[in-house]
């Protein structure tokens, strides 16, 4: 993780520009929706990025119950999620797309709406059970230019995760503040345990940018978030040097691998007793063992200023469908199937259980950790989606870059058991941590060198 100063500035203005870029780029007129000759039977093809083993596994048994009810048939293809994240502009831009695939709603879809992409399913949302969803969700699945382009199956709730039987033994309790927060980073790593996993590394650097948005939506509220992410704010302001500037106290509590390790393997060292939490969302449960989600629990991202209404990422799920299918009705016929009730306990029987069905009339697993997370996101103020999925897939790589991808210089002669402080960011580092893993800075053919003083304390 990136803590200097310049380094802040260079994603600041490479994110702001790249971010603006990407938005401007994507206001064009919506049109048609594409022109392709119908065909009147086939399989339906539906392209998924849910690869992990139990989420796969559900997947199949989900398009199995489909095929059981006679009528339209689907076949599922399951692409490896970081795979599928980088190819789906090539996916929906290919002569011969899927007919259907997994993605997220909002901003997103509006993106690849406006490149006349997605096929328009309005119709569907009239009849059925789509007609008994949230209005909320419905505005959630509406394009720019007011046709739904998008059918929602589940949405899922972020948190700090840990193991109830770790902080039993040690000792310690959930925090609710953020200065509460930090002193049970401070009391862990007395216990010589590594307080804060982070799952960065392996293609999975989007996981950085939860810190990002949430202390974003606690310092600067959630309204102000979505308008920095639609581009109406700059990286530079103030309010987002504060974001980083606290981002700056919890850096020293991170695990040094977590730019290294890919969230699975991240979610693998906290379960096996190596560090002691982690902000993830609930999908990190389709990596673990089901026979020890009985021992997890989270708890909310902590409060730092009390008068900013409280807001919680919770990310939604479902289907958009090419514009180019050749497969209309059956996609329609299929996509109907999937927003019910019945699919979608299908699908969250298979599969870990820990995520929310979007159909109001559908039943979730009802564990513990479901009502809790149900509580938390219902008693949210307000509800933001995910940094990407409230800007745009484009954004997305710059913030990895720049949250992740620092350079780092090994520095010698430290004492290792030392710690040593840098005044200029505030951050505090181990001697040992500069030794073995350096001194994050961001030097890029512009910008090739850096004057850092460090004080041992």
């Amino acid at each position: 993780m990136n803590t200097s100063p310049t380094s802040r500035r260079h994603f600041l203005a490479g994110a702001g520009a790249v971010g603006a870029t990407a938005l401007m780029s994507g206001c064009v007129t919506s049109g048609s929706t594409g022109s392709s000759s119908q065909s009147s039977g086939g399989t339906v093809s539906l392209q998924s990025n849910l690869s992990s083993p139990q989420a796969k596994s559900a997947m199949q048994d989900l398009i199995a119950a489909y095929n059981k009810r006679g009528g339209s048939k689907a076949s599922l293809n399951t692409v490896a999620s970081e795979t599928f994240r980088t190819q789906l502009p090539t996916y929906l831009t290919s002569a011969n797309p899927p007919d259907l695939l997994t993605w997220y709603p909002g901003s997103v879809a509006d993106g690849y709406a406006r490149k006349d992409l997605l096929l328009d399913v309005s119709d569907i949302w009239q009849t059925g059970e789509l007609a008994g969803y949230s209005d909320a969700l419905k505005k959630l699945c509406t394009d720019s230019a007011g046709a739904k382009v998008f059918v929602p199956a589940s949405y899922y709730w972020w948190g700090v995760f840990y193991k109830k039987s770790n902080f039993a033994k040690w000792g310690v309790q959930e925090p609710k503040t953020w200065d509460e927060f930090i002193a049970l980073c401070k009391q862990l790593k007395a216990k010589g345990v590594t307080p804060i996993g982070l799952g960065a590394g392996g293609g999975t650097a989007w996981v950085a940018s939860a810190w990002f948005d949430y202390l974003d939506i606690r310092i600067n509220g959630a309204a102000y978030h979505r308008e920095l992410l639609a581009g109406k704010h700059s990286f530079t302001d103030p309010q987002v040097h504060k974001v980083f500037d606290k981002w700056a106290e919890v850096l020293p509590y991170f695990d040094p691998n977590g730019t290294a390790l890919a969230f699975q393997d991240a979610t693998t060292a906290m379960l096996n007793n190596r560090t002691g939490m982690m902000l993830i969302g609930t999908f990190f449960a389709d990596a673990a063992p089901k026979d020890q989600l009985d021992d997890i629990d989270f708890f909310q991202f902590p409060i730092i200023d009390p008068q900013v209404p409280v807001a919680e990422e919770g990310p939604t799920d479902g289907y958009f469908a090419s514009a180019r299918t050749r497969h209309k009705a059956q996609v329609k016929d299929l996509m109907s199937y999937l927003a019910t009730a019945e699919a979608q306990e299908v699908y969250l029987k298979g599969s870990s259980g820990t995520s929310l069905p979007t159909n109001p009339k559908a039943k979730d697993a009802g564990t513990p950790l479901v009502k809790k997370g149900r509580a938390l996101i219902e008693s949210a103020a307000d509800v933001t989606q995910f940094f990407n999925r409230d800007s745009s897939d484009a954004l997305q790589p710059t913030a990895d870059t720049a949250l992740t991808k620092s350079g780092r210089l090994r520095l010698r002669g430290l004492d290792p058991s030392a710690r040593y402080l840098d005044a200029a960011s505030g951050t505090l580092y181990s001697g040992a941590h500069l030794l073995h893993s350096g001194l994050p800075l961001a030097w890029t053919a512009e910008h090739d060198a850096d004057l850092v003083v460090l004080t041992r304390q």
